[in-house]
Parts: structure tokens; C-alpha cells; sequence
């Protein structure tokens, strides 16, 4: 039987008293308009409770005072840059998630924020559009039941096969118990275990808009409310309607492996982005593939392009 590891950092707020009724939300950037102006859209899109710091040093000072639900952080800034404060947020608070504000020029060190354990990124010239999203999955994939994982930490191995219908808010709903079956199994840590859950979270949003109702990003970049609309019209529409995500996984104290399928017409595989270019970090249309690409240590689709098959394997030592 596999063991949760022990903690090495203090508890976050969700473990102490329960997730708040309103997160918090810590804007670390040395820029006080852009730090304001990011600040502002998650009070005004969320209500949620906003906290500031103006480089990475006073963000970890901030946080010891009282821990957000999340960081938002710039990656340039003096003293402490934004990659820095990933590496250190992750050895010091491993359950606390950090996003990433990226602007053209910082793709290269948001691709290594990325690989050191922040949970995901908007452009800076998109966060009118994508941050309360974006705030939202990470929060959403960052709580998990501490009641939950005790009573699965004697689970060793475990597989499960679903067939969803095109309904996103099914995606929290499963990732959820990803998170409460990576937990019983002792698969990773903290961070990882949330890192899996963007990676997953993303193929099933890709899956269900992308692949099955046959939207293209590029809508959603010009005309976002269309692009939503266009998809809860297509969701009761044959043959778009008629169409399943199938997923599978299976779990154990070894490794984890996910393959989401859609009924869509597929796309040629050989067209996806390269995920570790950094010029492809401000591309709308491959942004979840890149974070999955990114997270996960192993990534493949199937010919027609309709199947992604996703391996994460288990960090010793």
C-alpha cells in the first residue's frame, strides 16, 4: 500500500479552515498600473479578494502573512523574478498554484516557469479574456477534499472509463476525482498532482470544443461570446450533439495514463505547434496543447488526430 507523503510545508488555507467562500488572489508585478489593472478585472469578474506585491521577495513575504488560494504573477521583475518565485513557491508551498502573466519576450522563461511547477499562463494582451478562466480551473483543480484523500490512501491501483457528453462543466467534475485518485495512490506531489489536472482538464475542453463541436480557436480570439454561443447551439445540434468524449485512466502508485477520445473529424497531427518553442507560448489555438505537452512526460495522438494519449510517471527522490 502506497503512503501520502509527508508534509514538508505549512498547510494552505483550504487544508486549515476549508476553501474560502471568496479566494484570495495574490498580483505579484512591479508595474503598479498593470499590477492594478490585473488586480481589477479579478475583482470585478470574480469578486474574489486581491492581494499585491511588487516583485517576488515581498510575494513570499505576503504569502507567509496569509497565504492567497493562488499567485498571479509578472515573470520580469527586480530582486526576484517571476521564475524564481515559481521554484521557490514550489519547495516552500507546494499546494499553492501560480499562473503565469506573460508578455512578448518573456516566452522563454514562462516555458521554464512552466516546467518548474507554475499551473498555467495568460498572455498579458489576452487577461481581459482568459484570466477569470483561467483563475477559475486552477483554483477548482488546487481543491481537493483532505477527508477524500484519507479515505483513498489505501487505494493502490485503480482504472476508470467515462463517456461524456459535451458539457464543460462536466470537466471540473472529473478532475476532481483525479485529484482525490491521484491523492489515494500517492502517485506525486502536490503540484504535480495539479499540473495533471490542467493537462487533463485541457484535452477534455479540447476534445469537447475542438474535436466534437468542431470549433476553431480563432473564433474564440475575434468573437468570444460567439464562439460560446456557437457552442451551446451545437451542443443540441446533430451531428455536433450526438458526439461523445470518451475518456480512460488508469492510476497507480507507478504511473498514470489517460486517453481522451473524440467522434469529431480528427485534425493532422503533424500540424500541432512544437511545445518547446517559445514563440508558440502566445498562440491562442495551441495553448492547451502546449501545457500538456508540457506537464505530462510522455504524448501522443492517434492518426486521425481525434485521440490523445497522455503518461505521467512518478518522481522518486
Amino acid at each position: 500500500m502506497s503512503a501520502i507523503p509527508a508534509r514538508q510545508s505549512p498547510p494552505s488555507p483550504a487544508e486549515a479552515t476549508g476553501p474560502r467562500v471568496r479566494p484570495i488572489v495574490l498580483v505579484v508585478d512591479d508595474a503598479s498600473v498593470e499590477r492594478r489593472k490585473a488586480g481589477g478585472l479579478v475583482e470585478e469578474s470574480l469578486g474574489w479578494r486581491v492581494a499585491y506585491a511588487e516583485d517576488g521577495v515581498k510575494a513570499l513575504e505576503a504569502i507567509r502573512r496569509e497565504a492567497p488560494d493562488v499567485v498571479l504573477t509578472d515573470l520580469q521583475m527586480p530582486q526576484m523574478d517571476g521564475l524564481e518565485l515559481v521554484k521557490a513557491i514550489r519547495g516552500q508551498y507546494p499546494l499553492l498554484p501560480v499562473v503565469l502573466m506573460t508578455a512578448h519576450g518573456s516566452e522563454e522563461v514562462a516555458l521554464q516557469a512552466l516546467r518548474h511547477g507554475a499551473a498555467s499562463y495568460v498572455p498579458k494582451r489576452s487577461l481581459s479574456r482568459d484570466l477569470a478562466e483561467t483563475l477559475e480551473q486552477v483554483v477548482a483543480a488546487a481543491r481537493t477534499s483532505l477527508s477524500h484523500q484519507r479515505l483513498l490512501a489505501s487505494m493502490t491501483r485503480t482504472e476508470s472509463e467515462f463517456s461524456l457528453e459535451n458539457d464543460p462543466t462536466l470537466v471540473p467534475a472529473l478532475v476532481t476525482l483525479l485529484q482525490e485518485t491521484l491523492s489515494g495512490v500517492g502517485l506525486c506531489g502536490e503540484s504535480d498532482r495539479v499540473r495533471i489536472s490542467i493537462a487533463l482538464s485541457e484535452a477534455l475542453t479540447n476534445a469537447m470544443y475542438h474535436g466534437n463541436l468542431e470549433l476553431r480557436s480563432e473564433l474564440r480570439e475575434t468573437d468570444e461570446k460567439q464562439y460560446y454561443r456557437l457552442g451551446a447551439e451545437r451542443r443540441i445540434q446533430p451531428p455536433f450533439g450526438d458526439r461523445r468524449v470518451f475518456v480512460k485512466m488508469a492510476v497507480s502508485h507507478k504511473d498514470a495514463v489517460f486517453v481522451v477520445r473524440d467522434e469529431g473529424p480528427g485534425f493532422d497531427p503533424a500540424t500541432l505547434p512544437d511545445p518547446t518553442d517559445p514563440a508558440n507560448l502566445g498562440r491562442v489555438s495551441g495553448r492547451g496543447l502546449l501545457l500538456i505537452q508540457t506537464f505530462m512526460d510522455r504524448v501522443e495522438h492517434n492518426s486521425k488526430g481525434n485521440e490523445i494519449t497522455m503518461v505521467k510517471h512518478v518522481q522518486r527522490g
